[in-house]
């Protein structure tokens, strides 16, 4: 489990394709601090760490990853969202995050806002999907590539995010453009409470 909460932004030195599996190969300032097998989120997608050097580190995204996240979008020199898994009696700051990421988004403006910024994205929509939790309430948690946000003006195939200095310097927010495609994970609560009011109706 994670919180949203990013610790540091990794550089992608290497790609390898494999059949239907891409191993990335990443530099951060931890590496030296990561294990084999241990879990890690790129981008907001949890990936487990398959191999390690004095400076890189490697994962693998299978099929299913790549279908529903930017990942198979990654070019080397490309920044990623990292954060390690939360300890057990650790503090949460963001939110709940699985890294189960469920689709992705794209940004579709970026305004500054006298040292803020806001950012719109949209997202394919689907109202069965809605039904069970696959949508975004008006302040509630959304996690945008790995990041956990609070939702503003949210509708039913787009949302605004507001993100203060710290986080557009600490993230690759400051890469996001209009175009960009971005990985969102929704709210596991409100998953769970979506799908619980269906059994109750």
């Amino acid at each position: 489990m994670f919180s949203g909460i990013v610790e540091g932004m990794g550089t992608v030195v290497a790609i390898d394709k494999e059949q239907e599996n891409v191993h990335l190969t990443l530099e951060c300032d931890f590496v030296n601090e990561l294990k084999i097998d241990q879990s890690l989120s790129h981008n907001g997608v949890c990936l487990t760490v398959v191999k390690r050097t004095d400076k890189t580190y490697t994962v693998t995204a299978i099929k299913e990853t790549l279908l529903k996240s930017n990942l198979g979008l990654l070019k080397v020199g490309d920044k990623v969202n990292l954060e390690r898994s939360m300890p057990i009696n650790g503090r949460l700051d963001g939110h709940i995050v699985q890294g189960h990421v469920d689709q992705t988004a794209v940004c579709q403006k970026v305004e500054e806002a006298d040292g803020s910024w806001y950012y719109t994205f949209t997202y394919d929509f689907d109202i069965a999907k809605a039904r069970q939790g696959y949508m975004t309430v008006e302040k509630g948690s959304v996690c945008v590539n790995g990041v956990s946000l609070t939702v503003v003006n949210a509708k039913d195939n787009s949302f605004q995010v507001a993100i203060i200095p710290y986080t557009q310097e600490h993230t690759n927010f400051h890469t996001f453009e209009p175009g960009s495609v971005i990985n969102i994970e929704f709210d596991i609560i409100g998953k769970y409470l979506s799908r619980l009011n269906t059994y109750n109706q």
